[in-house]
């Protein structure tokens, strides 16, 4: 791959780190990777989300998550963490979507939540998570729609913490299913630079991944 790839790739990456375990030093490095190899965004933990923005102020693009990662918290309860999260600098948020609902038919009840967080967000970035792993191919198709009349920027495949993460085949689904105005981001299992090359190629918005730049730089 040559230099000039790895660096469009980089640039739609979310430099991903939401171990529980993460020491305050690695959340710096990911932080100051991020910088030097301009990927889009760092995407942490919610109780880092303050931490990095009083250190590098407006230099630094901060995603978090949302209703992580189960997505089957309240409504109110993630409208709570998205404005703390918001509050706090976030420049994104990934929520994950409540599975339960669509698993049982209240569709209207999936799209209104997505709705209620997206007007918190306002112009921020909304990305949201539909974990397609535990998705038939049926209910995919139903996120699809739901992510799009609630509003949301992005479909994004995965949390990460699944028993599966993106593939390819669900990238194409989307896209056939999402309204042209909703981005794709593909998250989870991307760790070699063929994935991240493939992923890409498909025409990915974003990529979700923790060791992005390692495998690129």
């Amino acid at each position: 791959m040559d230099e000039i790839k790895k660096k469009k790739i980089l640039s739609i990456i979310d430099y991903t780190l939401l171990n529980p375990n993460a020491e305050e030093d690695m959340l710096l490095r990911l932080a100051e990777e991020s910088l030097e190899y301009h990927t889009a965004s760092v995407c942490v933990m919610p109780c880092a989300v303050k931490k990095l923005r009083e250190k590098y102020q407006d230099t630094l693009t901060i995603c978090t998550v949302i209703g992580f990662p189960l997505g089957y918290q309240t409504t109110e309860a993630k409208k709570a963490e998205a404005a703390d999260a918001l509050a706090n600098g976030a420049d994104e948020l990934d929520m994950v979507m409540n599975r339960v609902d669509l698993k049982n038919g209240r569709d209207d009840a999936v799209t209104e939540e997505i709705r209620e967080i997206k007007e918190i967000c306002g112009e921020k970035i909304l990305k949201v998570i539909v974990e397609s792993c535990d998705l038939s191919e049926e209910e995919k198709i139903r996120a699809c729609r739901c992510v799009s009349a609630g509003g949301a920027d992005f479909i994004k495949t995965s949390t990460g913490f699944g028993k599966g993460g993106a593939v390819l085949a669900d990238v194409e689904l989307f896209r056939n299913h999402i309204d042209k105005n909703v981005k794709i981001k593909a998250a989870g299992g991307i760790r070699r630079i063929v994935d991240l090359e493939a992923f890409f190629d498909a025409g990915c918005d974003r990529i979700g991944a923790s060791c992005g730049v390692e495998v690129l730089k």
